[in-house]
This record gives structure tokens, C-alpha cells and sequence, in this order.
């Protein structure tokens, strides 16, 4: 009782139920509390150990074809974990065995290439890739828009969905990625949307919607605004920073994307 009695609480406690952020953490004299220093470095460690989790491409690809999806396994050119860390440039490009297999599989061109890569969260991509796409596919079914297989890649950088959508001749490339582990979210899923992807690309050409997980932008909801930036990229012929992402006002754009599902 004495040691709780030198706790001092934040006045602000109150609004921690809101947030997973670390607000309103009170002291103990001029110093965090202990429990709050531990519940830190519990953050820490899952960030941790997301980031050299490994990517369980099975339970992605069983997940896919599940839904009655083709796709195909791909790998960048960094060939470990320590490797892709310390080499950023070697997960923007494929290796050399991808690029065969590609070229003899021999896949028709379509509009769409959703690809999805581990990144710096595989915990992010095996948790969340394949519902978000289940939410996805009526929407962009609706957009009478054509798929390619779904491209599964070890390793992979942002840009490294330019590459893929390049050779297989995508008008557009969806990526998912596992992002960077923060210390409230270690399995934030993020999504970017590149219009006539090929190796090169920058990232202002590329509109991205982040944070996507139960505790923070739910499945439906990014859904809906996948669907909304696809359909605006097409009929502009653009994304980055020429396509503002309107999704969430004005409200007729969501009923209209809403009713072409629903017909």
C-alpha cells in the first residue's frame, strides 16, 4: 500500500481507454512507474519479435485458395532475414528465379495484381491479409475488373510490386505488406495502390492506407476505401499525391460504391 501511495496518476487517465497509446502514464517521484516501464519493454519485445518472425507463406496461400484464388510463390533478392534487414534495396527487386518462373508461367494480362509481401510484420500479413481480401473482392468484382494470380513474396520491399506488376503487364498493383512494428501495434497490415506499376516508381506515385487491424482501421472499412482509390485511379488514370483519397466524405461516394456491391 505505501508503494502505491507514492504513485502520482495523470490527470488524463481517463482517456487511455481510447487509445492503445502511451499517454497518461503517471510517476513515481520524477521517474515512470514500474509497471509502466515493463508494460514498455513488453511493447518492445513484440516488436521485436515481429519483426523476425517468419513469414508463414502456407497459411497464406491456403487461406487464398480458400476463397478461390490462384497464386503464385515469389522471392526478392535478399536470401535472409538479416539480409533484408540491413539491405532495403535487395527487397525492392526480385531474384532471379522469380523472374523464370514468371516468364514461364506465362500469365495473360489482367487489370489487377494483388501481391502480398511479409515485410517488417509477417505477423501483420498472416493475421490480416487474407480477410482484408475477402472483404476486398466484392468490391472490386463490382468494378468488373480482371485479376491476376496473387503474387505471395518472401522478402519484399513496398516497391517490389512494381517490378512484379511490370512483367506481368498489371495495369495496376495492390500490395499488402506487414509495416514497421510500432510499440502500440506490432501487426499493422498496410496497403499501396500503384496505377501502371514498373521499376522506377517513387513513392508519391503510390497511395497507401495504413494501419489496418481490428484495433485500428477495421477490415470493412478498408475494404471500401481499396475499392474507392482503385475506382478513382482508373477513371483518372493516376495515384500518389494526384489522387486525393476522398473515400470518407463526400458520404455518396461510399453509398455508390456500397449499391454497386449490393446490385
Amino acid at each position: 500500500m505505501e508503494e502505491r501511495a507514492i504513485i502520482v496518476k495523470s490527470k488524463w487517465a481517463a482517456l487511455k481507454r481510447y487509445t492503445d497509446a502511451r499517454i497518461a502514464l503517471g510517476r513515481a517521484g520524477v521517474s515512470i512507474p514500474t509497471e509502466e516501464c515493463l508494460r514498455f519493454s513488453l511493447s518492445l519485445a513484440q516488436a521485436k519479435n515481429a519483426v523476425w518472425q517468419p513469414f508463414r507463406e502456407e497459411d497464406v496461400a491456403a487461406q487464398l485458395q480458400d476463397m478461390g484464388l490462384q497464386m503464385v510463390r515469389l522471392e526478392s533478392l535478399a536470401g535472409s532475414k538479416q539480409e533484408y534487414l540491413t539491405r532495403p534495396d535487395l527487397g525492392r527487386r526480385l531474384n532471379a528465379e522469380s523472374i523464370e518462373r514468371l516468364n514461364a508461367e506465362a500469365i495473360p494480362p489482367a487489370d489487377i495484381l494483388i501481391a502480398i509481401g511479409d515485410g517488417l510484420s509477417a505477423k501483420a500479413v498472416h493475421e490480416h491479409a487474407a480477410p482484408l481480401i475477402r472483404h476486398a473482392l466484392p468490391y472490386l468484382q463490382a468494378l468488373k475488373k480482371s485479376l491476376l494470380p496473387v503474387a505471395i513474396v518472401r522478402g519484399a520491399r513496398v516497391a517490389i510490386g512494381d517490378e512484379i506488376g511490370q512483367l506481368l503487364k498489371a495495369k495496376m498493383t495492390i500490395l499488402l505488406i506487414g509495416e514497421r512494428p510500432g510499440l502500440s501495434s506490432s501487426d499493422s497490415l498496410g496497403v499501396y495502390i500503384t496505377y501502371q506499376p514498373q521499376v522506377g516508381r517513387l513513392d508519391a506515385e503510390r497511395n497507401c492506407i495504413s494501419n489496418i487491424r481490428p484495433q485500428g482501421l477495421a477490415y470493412p472499412q478498408a475494404a471500401l476505401k481499396l475499392a474507392w482509390l482503385v475506382e478513382h485511379a482508373f477513371e483518372g488514370k493516376r495515384t500518389g499525391i494526384l489522387l486525393k483519397d476522398l473515400s470518407d466524405e463526400p458520404a455518396q461516394n461510399r453509398l455508390e460504391m456500397q449499391n454497386a456491391v449490393n446490385v
